[in-house]
């Protein structure tokens, strides 16, 4: 344990309904600007997997930004995505500023989800089973190779001391409740991005009557951690639609489909072979295959300016340079244990899975997109969560949705989806924002600091700056 934690006062919840407040230690906390602002800092035990009465207890740490407001609002949990992001690290991007207009409404808890972060971050598991490096792997042969790593981790994470069981997004539902109850507060109000609006719809699922409001900003629905192919080639089609807004954008990339089309048929006609050089300085070969590029590229779409990075990627290719693409391939199978078992736990529903399956056969990224989901769906014993789970989330507390337009990894199809099951949702649409568009419009920090305020927010539509992809 930290050792500015030890003074803590902590509170252990497990089955019980109530707790007492906790007394919370002084915490500076890091911001982008290389200065640190004054906070606290707090833990909740709770068990690591709550279906074991024998279960470890496990920490569940949080920062807390007090609120300046003489009669705050309900505090406002923050809820990183990933899964596998820090909400105290994320202090140390430029959202401080988002957290700081926060505060002039409520106190805003930093939360770190179990096994992130400060909540004793989980370590990990980089397995002995090798990439063969003269192979262009397939679809299947990933699959392959990553279940038997799978396999070997489980076995470690296990010799860890690790229930992997205990890291499913209902887990984390709960522990927020145990945050809650140890503020001592009737309510908390939700703000998630990414895997976060999943966390938060669950927790909207699972404890109704402790949300006082929610804001989901780019929104994972509850079935939609394997995301649809045909979703991403209808986005690839709004980043056409974009580019060809711009007459030097549109010169340069009149066809962004058809290239990385034909560059994919290239690699798997004639697969190319690079060096992979690391961090620590050591390098391997590797054979590029199909596959392999059509990961990167779901990587690469989140936002436009890391569009633009990939699209100037598969230009060169085109030409024979895949200098880009070896900066990605690993020499072994490996895995975060916290984002791998969230993402395995949430599942796939049957009807999802099937129409994946036929939609790849066509997609341009087929459905490389989330790997290792829904690639490695079921493949634990008891981590899946019921179909209940998948269920839409219907709730009557107040939700704003805010989606962009060039979001490359979660779409405003799902964030409708989403918003139809909630009467008391309205839907903020970006034109031209990417996956992390807090300040990809001047508006979008203001809408989300009035409603966490109790502001009501009308559903709108704002228009971002066009992004260019002529100067990569």
């Amino acid at each position: 344990m930290h050792r500015h934690l030890l003074s803590l006062l902590v509170v252990t919840t497990a089955a019980c309904s109530w707790a007492q407040p906790i007394a919370l230690d002084p915490y500076p906390l890091a911001t982008s600007d290389e200065t640190t602002v004054p906070a606290e800092i707090g833990e909740v035990l709770v068990p690591e997997n709550r279906a074991d009465t024998e279960s470890r207890m496990i920490p569940v740490r949080f920062v807390r930004l007090a609120s300046r407001a003489e009669a705050p609002a309900a505090p406002v949990v923050y809820l990183a995505g990933g899964p596998g992001g820090s909400g105290t690290a994320t202090a140390e991007t430029r959202r401080i500023e988002l957290f700081e207009a926060l505060r002039e409404h409520a106190d805003v808890i930093l939360l770190d989800q179990r096994g992130t972060g400060l909540s004793e971050r989980l370590p990990y598991c980089s397995s002995s089973v090798e990439l063969p490096p003269d192979e262009a792997l397939t679809r299947d042969r990933w699959v392959e190779l990553h279940r038997r790593g799978l396999d070997e981790c489980l076995g470690f994470w296990e010799a860890e001391g690790i229930d992997i069981r205990g890291y499913t997004t209902w887990e984390s539902a709960a522990d927020v409740e145990a945050v809650r109850q140890a503020l001592g507060v009737e309510r908390v109000s939700l703000l998630g991005i990414s895997y976060g609006t999943h966390l938060a719809l669950a927790v909207l699922k699972r404890f109704p009557e402790s949300v006082d409001r929610a804001a989901l900003v780019s929104v994972e629905g509850p079935d939609d951690t394997a995301k649809l192919p045909s979703r991403t080639d209808a986005y690839l089609a709004r980043l056409q639609a974009a580019i060809d807004a711009d007459s030097a954008s549109a010169a340069r990339y009149p066809d962004i489909r058809g290239m990385i089309a034909g560059v994919l048929d290239a690699v798997e006609a004639d697969p190319p072979r690079v060096t992979v050089r690391q961090r620590d300085g050591t390098s391997f070969e590797r054979t590029l295959g199909r596959f392999d590029l059509q990961q990167t590229t779901g990587w690469m779409i989140s936002d436009p300016d890391r569009a633009a990075s990939i699209l100037a990627a598969y230009e060169a290719a085109s030409a024979g340079d895949y200098t880009f693409f070896s900066y990605f391939p690993a020499q072994r199978v490996g895995f975060a244990a916290m984002a791998t078992a969230m993402d395995l736990a949430s599942g796939i529903s049957a009807e999802r899975a099937d129409r994946i399956a036929r939609e790849r056969e066509t997609a341009l990224l087929g459905d490389a997109l989330n790997a290792p989901m829904p690639h490695l769906a079921g493949s634990v014993d008891g981590l899946t969560l019921p179909e209940s789970f998948r269920q839409p989330t219907t709730s009557d507390r107040p939700v704003l949705i805010v989606s962009g337009t060039l979001d490359g990894r979660t779409y405003p199809e799902a964030a409708a989806e989403v918003a139809s099951a909630l009467p008391n949702s309205t839907t903020v649409t970006v034109e031209n924002a990417g996956h992390n568009l807090f300040f990809d419009h001047p508006d979008v920090v203001g809408l989300i600091v009035d409603f966490a305020s109790g502001a009501a927010v009308p559903t709108q539509t704002l228009v971002a700056p066009l992004p260019t992809f002529s100067d990569r």
